[in-house]
C-alpha cells in the first residue's frame, strides 16, 4: 500500500475508536509565492503527519510520522519527532497502518 493508503486505513481506525485525529498537510507542490505564504502561516516541513490530541500517562497528545514500507524518514522529520518528545508529546515515525495502530493502543493504554 502507498502512504497515503496507510494513513487513511489509521485515521478510519481513529474514527471507529472515536477518537480526535488531524492531518497535517506539509506535502504537495505549491508555486513559490504560495509556498512562501504557507510557510509565513506556520508551515513547517519535517512536521509528522498525524496528531491525535489525546493526553495519556505523561503525554500531552501523540504524533504519528506515517512512511509506506521501504519509506525513510527525512531529517527533518526526525528533528520534528525529537523536538515534540522534548516538548512532553508522544512522537513516533511509523512504518505502515498495523504499526501505527498498535502504537495507538498502546498509547491508549497508558
Amino acid at each position: 500500500m502507498s502512504e497515503a493508503d496507510e494513513q487513511i486505513a489509521v485515521v478510519q481506525y481513529c474514527e471507529l475508536r472515536n477518537l480526535p485525529v488531524f492531518h497535517i498537510p506539509n506535502e504537495g507542490l505549491r508555486s513559490v509565492a504560495e509556498g512562501a505564504s504557507l510557510v509565513r502561516q506556520g508551515l513547517r516541513a519535517g512536521v509528522p503527519d498525524l496528531c491525535i490530541p489525546v493526553a495519556r500517562g505523561p503525554y500531552h497528545s501523540l504524533y504519528i510520522e506515517m512512511k509506506a514500507d521501504g519509506g525513510k524518514p527525512t531529517a527533518k522529520q526526525v528533528e520534528w519527532i525529537w523536538r515534540l518528545r522534548e516538548e512532553g508529546m508522544c512522537a513516533y515515525i511509523c512504518v505502515g497502518a498495523e504499526n501505527a495502530i498498535a502504537l495507538i493502543d498502546r498509547y491508549l493504554n497508558l
